[in-house]
């Protein structure tokens, strides 16, 4: 039932449905390699091949018709190669007008050695059903196929008047060329399903990358939420000693801010138990802050990497969150420079300007290549060893998720001189600061 419902969705519903052809995509992998003034003209190739089959048939019709001239010359002639150009609009429509005008112009032709075929329309009925076949669905072209043997065979057996006719020959044409057309189109769904799969498997790498930058960026800022909380707690319970005979009313509300800071500290770890990876070790030193920059220097200078620090500004504490987030974009910086620049030298600009911190990293050509050096986020390493990190090594998006946690403003790209350069301007409220 489920075939028999096929045939009669393709051959029949669908007999008179307008399909023009469409021209093939200009980002195609073969029209991609033309030059740019026929890649226009390349995008109708199946147009221009539709058409030269319908000049073939033309020709093979006028060469093998011997003895009509005239009108009846034009129409053994025209009326398959119309058959075979109405491909280009409405297939389906095409070959069934293939198969109805084959009997007539085989008694026209006077054709009885090879009923109901005419060399015209056998070339024809071959260009219809190879070109149907590639512009619908495999089940389509096998349901053609047997209808055309049907037929030949009906009308050889039937109305041949006893000549052997030209059905089985055609039959097998007709069979290799739509098993290439079937095998093509196999390969062609095929290639587009993985360019989906890796689409989507790209776009779910992407998001994994991120939830595993927010998840390291969460543990760090933990550590210092908790330290705050910490702080919360001890000052509230230490508060009524530092007051001779405080009122019960200032007790209490020092017992509530205890209270309430230790069930804050207490849902945090419940949180880091969330986003804690099955291999997360929490770290025994403390997280570090800007002060720890010539540490960080240190350790790359030993990787081989030459690079400078310049401070600008009024040096000044700044909130934990600010800090810890300048130091990790300074090591990712570094990292990749390590990584994809072997051989430059790098400079480290930190600036404390009035409402934030500035902080820029620039890495020199790299020796020995012409074109800038790029960091791609995901790209393996040069077998330099990079500082020691605690992030996932997903680069340039674990900056740009610190700096938008900080609702900071973060530009990247190549230099003049063919380096590349990390800006990061981090706000800093002027409350925090006090």
């Amino acid at each position: 039932m489920g075939a028999l419902g096929g045939l009669r969705q393709d051959l029949f519903h669908d007999a008179f449905a307008y399909r023009p052809l469409a021209p093939l995509a200009g980002d195609g992998p073969l029209i991609r390699r033309l030059p740019a003034r026929i890649r226009r003209y390349a995008a109708w190739t199946p147009h221009a091949v539709v058409a030269a089959g319908a000049l073939l048939v033309l020709l093979i019709g006028a060469s093998t018709t011997s003895g009509a001239f005239g009108l009846v010359l034009l129409v053994l002639t025209a009326v398959p190669a119309a058959t075979v150009l109405m491909t280009l609009v409405r297939p389906v429509l095409a070959f069934w007008a293939s198969l109805a005008t084959t009997p007539f112009l085989a008694v026209l032709a006077g054709t009885w050695g090879e009923w109901p075929w005419a060399p015209a329309t056998i070339a024809s009925h071959l260009a219809v059903l190879t070109v149907v076949a590639a512009r619908t669905r495999p089940r389509a072209a096998f349901w053609m196929w047997l209808l055309t043997g049907t037929y030949g065979l009906f009308a050889e057996s039937v109305l041949g008047r006893g000549y052997p006719g030209a059905t089985a020959p055609l039959m097998f044409v007709a069979a290799v060329a739509l098993l290439v057309v079937a095998l093509a189109q196999v390969r062609r769904d095929a290639e587009r399903e993985v360019a989906a799969q890796q689409s989507v498997t790209a776009v779910e790498r992407d998001r994994r990358t991120l939830l595993e930058e927010r998840t390291t960026i969460a543990r760090e800022l933990h550590d210092v939420v908790a330290h705050h909380m910490s702080v919360v707690a001890i000052q509230a319970e230490a508060a009524p000693y530092r007051v001779e005979n405080p009122p019960p009313e200032l007790e209490q509300a020092f017992v509530t801010i205890r209270e309430n800071a230790v069930a804050a500290l207490t849902e945090l770890r419940r949180v880091l138990g969330v986003v804690r990876a099955e291999d997360y070790e929490a770290p025994d030193a403390p997280q570090p802050t800007l002060a720890d920059l010539d540490g960080l220097l240190g350790n790359v200078r030993d990787a081989g990497l030459e690079v400078g620090l310049a401070v600008t500004g009024a040096v000044r504490p700044l909130p934990p969150g600010v800090e810890l987030s300048a130091y990790r974009i300074v090591q990712e910086a570094l990292s990749n420079a390590l990584r994809h620049a072997p051989g430059a030298s790098a400079k480290v600009e930190v600036s404390y300007v009035l409402g934030g911190l500035g902080v820029r990293v620039v890495n020199g050509p790299v020796r020995g290549l012409v074109k800038p050096a790029r960091h791609p986020v995901d790209s393996p390493g040069r077998g330099l060893r990079p500082p020691l990190s605690t992030g996932t090594g997903h680069g340039l998006t674990g900056m740009r998720e610190r700096v938008s946690m900080l609702n900071g403003e973060m530009t990247t790209g190549p230099t003049e001189d063919g380096g590349y350069e990390v800006a990061v301007f981090l706000p800093v409220v002027r409350e925090e600061t006090a």
